[in-house]
């Protein structure tokens, strides 16, 4: 069982930044892949950004070079950020935290979700034009 709880979402005008926070606990070992999917209403869920084993990043096209996925240790959880800059209407969505088995955090299927995978309560990003 893998736990995850969002925050940091709101809005900004475009251009503006935002940070989002994951704080990740339970059974690491096994879903060791952290990330960040969104769904825009009326849009199916796409994956944004992961994180496998602490240090190897994979993100959609849409964000590379504006977005930056982390992932850091307080005490017992782990905390998964998301640093987006330059943000632009097109990301607004709701945000959600997962967490992958390492397996299904390949570059040909990180973007793919599986049953196996944990998610958050999602948190919202809204940019206005």
């Amino acid at each position: 069982q893998v736990h995850l709880e969002e925050s940091g979402g709101g809005s900004v005008q475009a251009g503006g930044s935002l940070r989002l926070s994951c704080a990740a606990s339970g059974d690491l070992i096994t879903s060791s892949c952290l990330g960040w999917f969104r769904q825009a209403p009326g849009k199916e869920r796409e994956g944004v950004a992961v994180i496998e084993g602490g240090y190897t990043t994979m993100y959609a096209d849409s964000v590379k070079g504006r977005f930056k996925i982390s992932i850091s240790q307080n005490n017992a959880k782990n905390i998964l950020d998301l640093q987006m800059d330059n943000l632009e209407p097109g990301d607004t969505a709701m945000y959600y935290c997962v967490a992958k088995r390492r397996i299904l955090c390949r570059a040909d299927n990180w973007r793919v979700m599986y049953a196996t995978d944990y998610w958050g309560e999602g948190t919202q990003v809204t940019i206005s034009s």
